[in-house]
């Protein structure tokens, strides 16, 4: 039996050339995060306005953003430096957010993400922002635009209010061309749900959701002011319509070479899979969670609790995603009655090529290789 795994704090890449409107986006998550402790860390240089304040980022310093969040400045030799000191448990933080310099290359800082060695982090994707009033002249002028956008998980196509909407569908269908797989979603001032990037946090006895109001109800509630179309409920409230949830539950173990192949061939615009799997014979004693973001893909094996119904539990999320085709192909791979048990449990070793160490020790490099292949490989 597989030893339990400590809880990992997903590390999400923001990434999009000067202008396209990552800070804004940032702001936005920061302001609407309900509760979430966001850790930010700056590559190079950056502005994170948030809370009535501005914060200046110098290389090597961490600032308190006074709500919970905490904000650093590094440059890339010290990521692992700073991700170290934001996984400690006493920062309490639920997610990690990277934003990229305007004139990195994402990808590295994904493989560097991938190599680490701090066990407590989880990729999280890679959410490149793209200029939808700028997007050709960004193109012309940075070429490597086409290459970021073919490794990004998430394209968030911003400032969709300053094109007609003939253009913005030319975009939205260059960007989708562009990116492969990804799901393409487009925004308005950097206006995502902050739930297509991670699961807000509950925090059973109230937390930070009780007290006095806050500089981030005032904010939303500025926000509010400035837009009518918020009806006094703030943006987050309406910002649903850019992507679809999907919810699947199986009382039938999952056969592994169908749901493998169902998971290998998984449609475009499909963003997150998150949940776990019953195996059935392929594994009796555990339940596996998954985690799948992008081309990213890793299971971590948890014991089934004692009186714990036996069921696979699922949520996908994406953007353009037929929902009923979605729960026909997962439904398809439940395990026939009767299979022969030592096919399954060969046909487990598909899975196990996911599950991170220490499952296999002294197969690091390998594990690494084949999380690397999975998560960055256009």
């Amino acid at each position: 039996m597989l030893p339990p795994r400590t809880p990992q704090i997903p590390v999400v890449v923001l990434a999009g050339f000067l202008g396209s409107g990552k800070t804004t986006l940032l702001n936005h998550l920061l302001r609407n995060r309900a509760g979430t402790r966001i850790g930010v860390i700056v590559n190079d240089f950056g502005a994170i306005e948030i809370d009535a304040m501005t914060v200046s980022g110098q290389v090597g310093s961490t600032v308190s953003l006074g709500n919970g969040c905490l904000c650093c400045a590094v440059d890339a030799s010290e990521l692992d430096t700073f991700l170290e000191t934001l996984t400690r448990p006493s920062a309490r933080l639920d997610v990690i957010v990277i934003e990229a310099s305007g004139l990195a290359e994402p990808q590295e800082l994904v493989r560097m993400l991938l190599a680490s060695d701090n066990p407590h982090i989880l990729y999280g994707g890679l959410v490149e922002v793209v200029d939808a009033a700028e997007f050709d002249a960004t193109r012309q002028r940075h070429p490597e635009l086409d290459r970021h956008l073919a490794v990004a998980d998430l394209v968030v196509l911003n400032k969709t209010d300053r094109v007609e909407e003939d253009e913005r569908e030319r975009l939205r269908a260059t960007v989708a061309k562009l990116s492969g797989p990804a799901a393409v979603i487009s925004a308005e001032h950097g206006r995502i749900d902050p739930e297509l990037l991670f699961d807000p946090a509950l925090r059973p006895d109230g937390g930070e959701m009780a007290g006095q109001l806050s500089f981030e109800d005032l904010l939303r509630q500025e926000e509010c002011d400035e837009h009518e179309e918020c009806d006094g409920h703030g943006h987050a409230d309406h910002l649903h319509a850019a992507y679809e949830s999907v919810d699947f539950t199986a009382d039938v173990p999952m056969d592994p070479r169908r749901f493998m192949a169902f998971l290998d061939s998984r449609p475009e615009g499909l963003y997150r899979i998150k949940g776990f799997v019953d195996f059935g014979a392929g594994d009796r004693d555990n339940t596996y969670a998954l985690h799948a973001v992008g081309r990213f893909l890793r299971f971590v094996p948890r014991p089934w609790a004692r009186g714990e119904q036996r069921l696979t539990q699922l949520v996908m999320i994406g953007a353009g995603i037929d929902a009923d085709a979605l729960t026909a192909g997962l439904a398809a791979c439940r395990a026939e009655p009767g299979p022969d048990a030592a096919d399954t449990e060969r046909a487990m070793w598909g899975v196990l090529r996911y599950v991170p160490e220490p499952a296999r020790e002294g197969d690091a490099e390998a594990d690494a290789a084949d999380v690397q292949e999975a998560a960055v490989e256009a």
